[in-house]
């Protein structure tokens, strides 16, 4: 089951990082190259459009699975990581000095 959910994960990223990046900024007009006013930027907003909807719907998806893959990561293991550690030996005396 969580093998599923990896994968679903690593599918998800690799879509909405795809989408974020066919997607134009919110001010792509030539205006706000120049550093020249835009109202766009002001004005009402215009419609949502499909690649908008599909990401934010990839983006709850995105945090549904992180937040399943941290949940199941915490009850997974018992203790730490440095308690299953191989014990260490004792550190090796450096060899005298030849004159």
């Amino acid at each position: 089951m969580i093998t599923l959910v990896e994968i679903l994960h690593i599918l998800v990223c690799a879509l909405l990082i795809g989408l974020v990046l066919l997607q134009g900024g919110e001010n792509v007009d030539i205006t706000a190259a120049f550093g020249g006013t835009s109202q766009a930027a002001f004005g009402p907003r215009g419609s949502v459009t499909l690649l908008a909807k599909i990401t934010w719907v990839l983006g709850a998806i995105f945090i549904a699975t992180s937040v399943t893959l941290a949940v199941h990561a915490s009850r997974g293991g018992t203790g730490s990581m440095l308690e299953n550690a191989p014990a260490k030996t004792a550190p090796v005396a450096p060899a005298p000095a030849k004159k």
